[in-house]
């Protein structure tokens, strides 16, 4: 039995991912983003389609621990002093945005169909939800995530996130479903939660944070993983063990260690099994579909998408306006986030679960989704010249603040702690990492922020904000870079100008044609300060000492060169000042 269901597991894995890779491939490749790739993919391999592969609901049990991941993440985004930064767009602009498209959308529903209002709230509420999963890499990869309408779109889609878990919350208490009846009173529930948080929130100081340490203590990169999904399924299956929302506790468990200095470690670990499972979650959302239902009211499913996406941006551009923003960037703003989005699948399911809205429902509503993040893209390009600004009056409006890091630095030993110091003072926003537990706490007592991680790896860089910063400087204690890694973080992160300190002239051979802005050998500099010091106190002339001191620069520089060039670190040894040298010189000047 067991060696039949893992070989039925196997037969299921191979056309799932094949579809997926295939689909979402070639739905990037159109700018349509994965999410409808996977729903596309889940459709043709499911039951409906070619019957490749069936039993979509235990594939949505394995895949809802992606949602878990997914919430997981968004609470290690949200520390408390990003969240105060950022107060009135989330908390203002996102908290309306959610209310007011929501209770629109509700009212579409409840006029246009038979659904009850409990029915049409459970609708309507997921729909006011945008796309993050699309919306996100689109303005990263046309540049704009830090431009006005860019600050303002993530500010929203980051209140929709923190929005899922009290959503899934009233749905959970509009439920129709006898098994949640018989469970606990409302306010039972609420104790139950509060407990759970605090709870977390206890365990997540006390003892999560000493767990980190130690794994970072011992180094061992493997011990970060298991214990980033411990962290997420103990919380979530505390919550389900309660009666209470798996999201939740996800949720929480991300918080709990927002501000910690693990914060990137973590999220890059646990990001590739977020990946994952997500699309695991929308190939089997795909595959449960009710494709015979969409089949039967397509003018509804159009229609619907059409209403939908016509109301969020008119109720998205007014409250824009509302924000004093200009009307060509409320508009852009309102199209950006007219579409339905993935969290909109969760919540119908919650609903479904809780037996207000039907399977039919469910699959015309997702489909609703499916077509209306289809259709962002095409207005996107379709209104631009409408959205652009004139250019007069772009040239007059003032650019947008930084958010994320001007610079990053990795390694905070004695060289890492001088460049932050000079950037810091000159105003930047500077993101420290590094590897060393001890150091990372001694600097939290001077009251600079480290975050731990290895800085070598495009993961890590990536979660630090590597695609905004203007500078990356690796200084690193050691040997431990080479060229290879530098093209890869060039290539990943082409914005940003790299500088690198390194151990000696072996260590500038090794990184030879790198794409980097500068190397700075970590005692050379320091070195000849030293030097010019010690022939001022014996009393050289500052003339003298200036000719040297040009002279040794020159010869040091040409020397590296050939060094380079050759692969030889004996290469060129006549350029350095020796006894013999230094002679000979003598000899020709006498002479």
């Amino acid at each position: 039995m067991e060696h039949h269901a893992g070989t039925a597991l196997l037969t299921d894995a191979a056309p799932i991912l094949g579809f997926a890779l295939f689909f979402v491939l070639l739905f990037r490749k159109f700018g349509l983003g994965a999410t409808l790739g996977y729903l596309v993919a889940g459709a043709m391999v499911g039951p409906q389609v070619l019957g490749i592969v069936g039993d979509a609901e235990d594939k949505m049990g394995i895949a809802e621990l992606g949602i878990a991941l997914l919430l997981f993440i968004v609470g290690l985004e949200l520390s408390p002093s990003r969240l105060w930064r950022m107060r009135s767009d989330i908390f203002g602009f996102g908290f309306l945005q959610v209310i007011l498209c929501g209770l629109v959308i509700t009212a579409i529903i409840g006029v246009s169909t038979r659904f009850s209002w409990a029915a049409a709230l459970a609708l309507g509420l997921p729909l006011a939800l945008s796309s993050t999963a699309q919306v996100l890499p689109m303005l990263q990869s046309a540049g704009r995530l830090r431009t006005p309408v860019g600050e303002r779109a993530f500010s929203t889609l980051l209140f929709q996130d923190l929005s899922i878990v009290p959503l899934i919350t009233i749905v959970a208490a509009m439920s129709r479903n006898p098994a949640d009846a018989g469970g606990p009173p409302g306010w039972q529930l609420g104790l139950y939660t509060l407990l759970a948080v605090g709870g977390l929130v206890l365990v997540g100081r006390y003892l999560l944070r000493p767990l980190f340490r130690l794994i970072g203590n011992l180094g061992e990169r493997e011990m970060f993983i298991f214990a980033g999904l411990f962290v997420v399924i103990a919380a979530s299956a505390l919550m389900h063990a309660l009666g209470l929302s798996i999201a939740l506790g996800a949720f929480v468990a991300g918080v709990m260690l927002a501000d910690s200095p693990y914060r990137h470690q973590i999220e890059a670990d646990v990001e590739p099994f977020r990946s994952i499972l997500i699309g695991l979650f929308f190939v089997a959302v795909g595959m449960s579909l009710d494709l015979g239902a969409i089949a039967e009211r397509p003018v509804f499913v159009a229609g619907m998408a059409a209403a939908l996406i016509a109301s969020k941006t008119l109720v998205i551009t007014l409250l824009a306006r509302a924000f004093h923003m200009p009307w060509r960037r409320a508009f852009a703003t309102g199209l950006l986030l007219s579409q339905g989005g993935e969290f909109g699948f969760v919540l119908f399911a919650q609903a479904q679960q809780a037996m207000l809205i039907e399977n039919s429902a469910a699959s015309l509503f997702g489909a609703v989704v499916t077509l209306s993040m289809a259709t962002t893209p095409f207005l996107m390009m379709a209104t631009r010249r409408l959205r652009t600004e004139p250019e007069a009056a772009a040239r007059e409006m003032e650019g947008p603040q930084q958010d994320g890091a001007s610079a990053i630095i990795v390694g905070y030993g004695r060289f890492g702690q001088t460049v932050a110091q000079m950037l810091l003072g000159q105003g930047l926003t500077v993101t420290l990492i590094d590897r060393d537990v001890e150091m990372i706490e001694t600097a939290g007592t001077f009251g600079m922020k480290v975050y731990y991680g290895d800085g070598t790896r495009l993961e890590i860089l990536r979660q630090a904000g590597a695609h905004d910063a203007q500078l990356i400087c690796f200084c690193i204690d050691g040997d431990p870079l080479d060229a290879e890694m530098l093209h890869g973080v060039r290539n990943a992160f082409p914005d940003a100008t790299l500088f690198v300190r390194v151990y000696d002239r072996r260590s500038i051979m090794r990184i030879r044609g790198a794409p980097i802005e500068g190397a700075v050998r970590e005692v050379f500099e320091s070195a000849i300060v030293m030097a010019r010091r010690a022939m001022a106190a014996v009393g050289v002339d500052e003339s003298e000492i200036e000719k040297t001191d040009a002279d040794y620069r020159d010869r040091d520089a040409q020397r590296l060169k050939i060094q380079k060039e050759t692969g030889d670190i004996r290469a060129a040894r006549d350029r350095m000042f020796t006894h013999a040298t230094v002679a000979a010189a003598r000899r020709g000047e006498e002479e």
